[in-house]
Formats: structure tokens, sequence, C-alpha cells
């Protein structure tokens, strides 16, 4: 029986992250013609056609996209045992930032992942608002973040993107003939910008009813019922509902928490955990589409 050629499926998983031959060459640090014939050695291996022409492109077909997810799989564990099991395992300790609102949610998967590939590490975690987290790791005080903050000087990739709602107590008591009573974060806060944004194009009329600079305030105000919040669903608890357009409130958009390195990092270990994490969460976001 043949075996499937894993730097061949490396270069066809490649081509359709990037879309183009020539982009899975960049990626790859092939030329393009290095990628052409090792397409052409993967289909003679399969005996099907993987690509067919679309003007002046080349798409996988319906068997080279079933490849393709095959192909992800494979490279997944093989990644896994290499990391697993190879003759340097990885230790040391990491320094991982994470803002509140996520710490019940998105953070503990991260953790989990990094615990179970590589155990030897230690984790020295942070639990603090965004913009203090983006300065920390431009400042080298953490090696990584979870953030909502974007950075063009930063190497990072999405691990999750979450609704952002209008947020009460359960049993708060919303008056729509009033002027809407916010709860917000004091500044820096992507939040209270976008809440703000979106009520400016409103004719609603509001009002700071509490400002806090942690969001361990916030949530005590929006329990206490004080009044009403913009944040992602990552913070909602049991006791807390959301408000929508029904109730006559502007739609908000979504936010992406990202995972952040330093783009100079020289860290051996920052950058394994981070390419670490990179294949495990594209691996299960590929699988879930």
């Amino acid at each position: 029986m043949n075996n499937l050629d894993l730097d061949l499926l490396r270069t066809l998983v490649t081509i359709e992250k990037t879309n183009t031959f020539s982009g899975a060459a960049t990626a790859l640090f092939k030329t393009q013609s290095a990628v052409t014939q090792q397409m052409q050695r993967l289909e003679s291996q399969i005996g099907c056609a993987l690509f067919q022409k679309k003007g002046r492109r080349r798409i996988l077909t319906a068997q080279g996209q079933q490849l393709a997810d095959y192909g992800r799989r494979l490279l997944a564990i093989n990644d896994e045992a290499l990391r697993s099991i190879g003759r340097k395992q990885m230790e040391g300790q990491i320094r991982l930032g994470a803002p509140l609102d996520v710490a019940d949610t998105i953070l503990p998967p991260v953790l989990t992942h990094i615990a179970r590939h590589a155990p030897r590490v230690r984790m020295e975690i942070r639990v603090d608002r965004s913009p203090f987290l983006m300065e920390a790791l431009e400042s080298g005080d953490i090696d990584l973040t979870i953030s909502t903050r974007k950075n063009p000087g930063l190497t990072g990739f999405a691990l999750r993107t979450s609704p952002t709602a209008w947020i009460c107590a359960a049993d708060y008591v919303y008056n729509k003939r009033a002027p809407l009573p916010l709860i917000l974060a004091d500044e820096p806060s992507i939040f209270r910008k976008l809440a703000l944004e979106a009520l400016e194009n409103t004719r609603l009329t509001w009002h700071i009813n509490y400002l806090a600079p942690t969001l361990v305030g916030i949530k005590a105000a929006v329990r206490a019922g004080l009044g009403v919040t913009a944040r992602s669903v990552e913070f909602l608890g049991a006791d807390m509902r959301v408000l929508g357009e029904a109730d006559g409130l502007p739609p908000l958009p979504p936010m992406t928490y990202m995972l952040w390195a330093r783009g100079d990092t020289i860290s051996p270990l920052t950058i394994a955990i981070y390419d670490m994490l990179k294949a495990h969460f594209e691996q299960k976001e590929a699988e879930a589409a």
C-alpha cells in the first residue's frame, strides 16, 4: 500500500490556505516550479486531478479539497507527535496575559493545550485589561497575550470572534423613554469606543452612569442594576441578559480576540509555544468550517 508524503500534503494544505501556487511557494520558501512539481507528484500518487482551471487560476477539485482536509489532520498529528516525544521537549517559563472577560472562556483551552503538549513548561498568568497587557507585551514583561487590540508591529492570529452585545442585569428594567444609563470602562477602552460610536448614529439619549477602571467594577455595576454596558458575550453571566435591536438599541460589531507575540522575539520557547497554539487553533477552525 502506498503511503502519503507529508511534505507533499503540507504543500497542498498551504496552497489551499494561500489560494495560489505562488503564495504557497513564498510561505514554504520554495520556487513556484517546485510547488508545481510537488503537486504533479501528488496527483500521480493519488491517481486523480487535484486542481482544475478557473480563469487564470487553478482551484481545488472536490477530490483535492477532500485530500486537503485529510492533510490538515495528518499534519496536525505529525506535528503534535514531534512536539510531544521529540528529543528536546519544551521547558522553561512562559508569561501569558489575558483580559478578565475571557479568563473563564478563551483562556482555559489555551492553558490546557500548553499543559498537555508542553508539560515541562511553567506558566505565569497575568489577567488585566487589554491595553495594559499590550503595553506589558511590548515592554517584555510578558511573552504572549490574548487581546482585542491590534498592533501591526506584533505577530498574531485569531483565537475567537465573539458577538458584542448590550448587557444588563437579568432583572434590570429597561425604560426606553428615559436616557440610557451606561456602565463603561475609563480610557483607553475599545468597548467604550464602540458603544459611544454606535449611539452617536441614533436618536437615543444617554448618560454615563458608572465609570470603572476595571472589569470587576463593571461587572459589579451591571449586577447591581446601575445600567447597561457594551461587552463581548464572553462577559455574560447567568445573572445577566442581552438587550438588542428589539429594545431599540443599535447593533454592535463583533470582537476578535487575538493571541499576540512580539515580532522581534528571539525566545525559542515563546516561538515554539506560539507556533504550537497557532497550529492547534487554526486546525480547530478548519474542522469547524
